[in-house]
């Protein structure tokens, strides 16, 4: 049985809630990644995670004006997360169920971890070969 750990990315950027869009951007770029996990401001507070496509409707929805607007009023928040000991195939229901692309991976609530769709379908092109 394929794991959660087995596909994960364990190298996740993150940034805080209240830095402004135009970082998260930069960071992103920077990285040449996707997304960002927002931070929690406590241990019990939930993971959340911001992405180019939160970033660009901001953007066009506020023409332009991303100084003004911190990681916190766009992200996505709590994101869905897994733990990296499940089935693949279970993480792979949750992201066609919820029709996102990315999960959060969390060990003792504490972040482990990415898997995003782009892992599987590159999983499943591995397996064809």
């Amino acid at each position: 049985v394929q794991l959660v750990k087995d596909l994960m990315v364990s190298q996740v950027i993150s940034i805080s809630p209240f830095a402004p869009i135009r970082e998260a951007l930069q960071l992103m770029k920077t990285h040449r990644i996707k997304c960002l996990v927002v931070k929690r401001q406590s241990p019990h507070d939930a993971y959340g995670i911001i992405t180019y496509s939160h970033i660009l409707k901001t953007i066009i929805a506020e023409q332009g004006d991303i100084d003004l607007i911190n990681v916190y009023d766009v992200c996505t928040k709590p994101a869905i997360h897994v733990h990296s000991e499940l089935a693949v195939k279970h993480a792979a229901d949750l992201l066609s169920q919820h029709q996102i692309k990315r999960l959060l991976v969390l060990d003792n609530n504490q972040l482990v971890g990415l898997l995003t769709m782009d892992d599987l379908v590159t999983d499943i092109f591995r397996l064809l070969d």
